[in-house]
Formats: structure tokens, C-alpha cells, sequence
């Protein structure tokens, strides 16, 4: 059974950091995608950065390209994403997801190619 756990939500102040977890169990994750999205209310689902696990390889949505780092540490099966100068609109839930495979369909940055999903967790920058 494929779990992934997030964690490190939480509430921060414009211009603060945070760090958040995302843990997978279940598949093989050595050769995969895993991505970070986010939804706000009212606001469709955006991709905000992805990482292939067999490489490294990583991507950013133009709006998070300075400000936030998505890393992977395989002896824990975890990937991060690593957020600085936190910005109001940065608020939402943010959701990991996986996708076994060194293939996507589409970009890893959209959601459509992603097979499994975590529950969340919430991120609130206050101005």
C-alpha cells in the first residue's frame, strides 16, 4: 500500500521559512517523480516544484524559482521542499505526490501524471 506523509505546515509571518516532509512508503521510490502541489481556496491546483529520484533532476513553478528548493534524502525515502521569503500568497495546502516510473505523462509540474497523493498540509503566511 503506497503511503505518502506529509508534514512541517504551519503558520508564519511574510518573509519566514518553512520546511515541509513528505514521507513514501509502498513503492519503489529510487526511479520515480515526486512533486509538490498546492491549492488554495477558490484557486485551481498548481504545481509547484518536482523532483525525479532517479537523477535529481528538479523543477520549479515560475512563481516559487529562488524562493523554494525541493531536495530528496533516499535513505529515508523523503523529499522536502525547503520555502524562504514566504509570501502571503504562498498560503494554501500543499500535497506531495508520486508517480513510479522514469516516465510522466505530461510535465512533472502537472498533476495529471501523478498516481498517488498525500492528505496535506496547510501553509499560512500572514502579511
Amino acid at each position: 500500500q503506497v503511503q505518502l506523509v506529509e508534514s512541517g505546515g504551519g503558520s508564519v509571518q511574510h518573509g519566514g521559512s518553512l520546511r515541509l516532509s513528505c514521507a513514501a512508503s509502498g513503492y519503489t521510490y529510487s526511479r520515480g517523480f515526486m512533486g509538490w502541489f498546492r491549492q488554495a481556496p477558490g484557486k485551481e491546483r498548481e504545481g509547484v516544484a518536482a523532483i525525479y529520484t532517479g537523477g535529481g533532476s528538479t523543477y520549479y513553478a515560475d512563481s516559487v524559482k529562488g524562493r523554494f528548493t525541493i531536495s530528496q534524502d533516499n535513505a529515508k525515502n523523503t523529499i522536502y521542499l525547503q520555502m524562504i521569503s514566504l509570501k502571503p500568497e504562498d498560503t494554501a495546502m500543499y500535497v506531495c505526490a508520486a508517480h513510479p516510473g522514469a516516465g510522466i505523462s505530461g510535465t512533472p509540474l502537472q498533476s495529471g501524471g501523478y498516481d498517488y497523493w498525500g492528505q496535506g498540509t496547510q501553509v499560512t503566511v500572514s502579511s
